[in-house]
């Protein structure tokens, strides 16, 4: 019987994740989640758990943590998860990983695997990336260059306002301070990763398939030897 691949990709904005996020599920057979799909299936649902996400929303407030955690153990626990799944976006806090550990008890391991990317890096980025007006389409232009009409509808391609210097190194200030202890709870553990995400996006997904690659014969291995020992 084949290994669940129960994946939480981690990493800052604008480190690609969940672009990768989605080519990996897509490879490997796998659904990908992530907590922006959760909130509109759990909305459109009509769930009680939908119902009060909507209503936190529609009063421009934050799902908090609690809500959170329901809506994410009611998602992992439907029948499309069996061989696995990918997390992106969730968990965020320390907390919600520890509900994680709790929700996954007796499903299988976690692979984690977080993208890193220097934050100047990331600022050069972002600086490239421009969202069209009219259909939000988004893409990254070449430094330098002129800036080429959205080749999806023809519209004018902008920077959007959280993109410049300023606010997105104020965003990875953030990140740090509130996300990044998630890197500290799971780095101990032999089922985390890092890999390099400052490198082609071929590459980076190339990372990191070796990295859960690397993960489940770890797993395998270890579990042939438990096996052996009782």
């Amino acid at each position: 019987m084949s290994v669940p691949i129960n994946l939480v990709v981690l990493g800052p904005p604008g480190a690609g994740k969940g672009t990768q996020a989605v080519v990996f599920a897509q490879q490997r057979g796998i659904p990908k989640i992530s907590t922006g799909d959760i909130l509109r299936d759990a909305v459109q649902s009509g769930t009680e758990l939908g119902q009060r996400a909507k209503a936190t929303m529609d009063a421009g407030g934050l799902v908090d943590d609690q809500l959170m955690i329901a809506i994410v153990r009611e998602r992992l626990g439907r029948a499309d998860v069996a061989s696995g799944f990918v997390l992106d976006g969730f968990p965020r806090t320390v907390a919600q990983a520890t509900a994680l550990d709790e929700i996954m008890s007796g499903q299988g391991a976690l692979a984690v695997v977080d993208i890193a990317v220097p934050d100047d890096a990331l600022v050069a980025r972002l600086a490239l990336r421009r969202v069209c007006g009219q259909c939000g389409n988004t893409t990254t232009v070449a430094a330098g260059a002129e800036v080429p009409p959205c080749e999806r509808c023809g519209g004018e391609l902008v920077l959007r306002s959280d993109d410049t210097e300023e606010v997105v190194r104020e965003r990875l200030r953030v990140y740090a301070d509130a996300t990044k202890p998630l890197v500290d709870y799971y780095s101990s553990r032999p089922t985390f990763r890092a890999v390099d995400g400052n490198q082609a996006p071929d590459a980076v997904g190339a990372a990191l398939n070796g990295a859960v690659d690397d993960i489940l014969r770890e797993l395998a291995v270890s579990g042939a030897a438990a096996g052996g020992d009782r």
